[in-house]
């Protein structure tokens, strides 16, 4: 791919993403390649690659024969996904007590301040802070098979959340992100892995509380508009 190509196809993903994470694109939208390619100045072969790699993050899911779509889960969906998060995170918190050093610890409070902060940030970079707190964490594990798994199952909730929980919700994760913290300081593993299953259970009630209020939104004045101002 010649390397202007690969810019802008980079540039089309960021935007997609973004529009995602920022909650302007609505569940169960279709992404149409023609229109995508239009929007982007891009073949729709081009497009094409965006939209699998959106789906293989999981931010899109990708049905053969049908296209693209901006997901649209079930409350089992949802239940589902987050069961996995419950399996995984809590277990690795447990363990993490066990060996966290103050320079992690530091590195997780960082994390935590910049998130409260948000009356400055956009609900984009709200949105990956509270995710970035979560791969910190497997991270800090050293398991790169783990990091895997849970980069994955944060990138498929962090549209949930971007979707589904309203924005002045939001601000309960760094509080709750606080008490993960406390545990793991205390190097207390039993109380790490409850204040783990209990923050997850908290974001998983925000978003089923909120996942059948839909609105519509159109595509092309979605990302025509952002994209023509970030090109300018």
């Amino acid at each position: 791919m010649p390397k202007r190509e690969a810019s802008d196809v980079d540039a089309a993903y960021q935007e997609i993403s973004s529009a995602l994470l920022e909650g302007r694109l609505r569940p169960g939208m279709p992404l149409r390649e023609r229109q995508l390619a239009e929007i982007f100045g891009l073949t729709r072969g081009a497009v094409r690659k965006v939209l699998l790699r959106l789906g293989t993050e999981g931010k899109v899911k990708v049905i053969p024969n049908r296209g693209a779509f901006v997901p649209q889960p079930t409350r089992k969906d949802v239940q589902t996904v987050y069961d996995a998060r419950r399996a995984v995170e809590a277990g690795l918190v447990g363990l993490l007590a066990t060996r966290i050093t103050p320079e992690q610890i530091a590195t997780l409070r960082r994390n935590i301040h910049q998130h409260s902060r948000t009356e400055e940030n956009t609900r984009e970079t709200t949105v990956r802070l509270s995710g970035g707190f979560h791969n910190e964490l497997v991270h800090m594990i050293g398991s790169p098979v783990l990091e895997e798994i849970v980069a994955n199952l944060v990138s498929r909730t962090q549209v949930l959340v971007a979707l589904f929980e309203p924005e002045r919700e939001s601000g309960c994760a760094p509080t709750e992100h606080e008490e993960i913290v406390a545990a793991l300081e205390a190097g207390d593993s039993a109380r790490a892995f409850k204040v783990m299953i209990w923050h997850l259970n908290q974001v998983e009630g925000r978003i089923l509380a909120h996942l059948d209020q839909q609105e519509a939104t159109d595509l092309e004045q979605v990302l025509r508009s952002a994209f023509g101002k970030g090109k300018g």
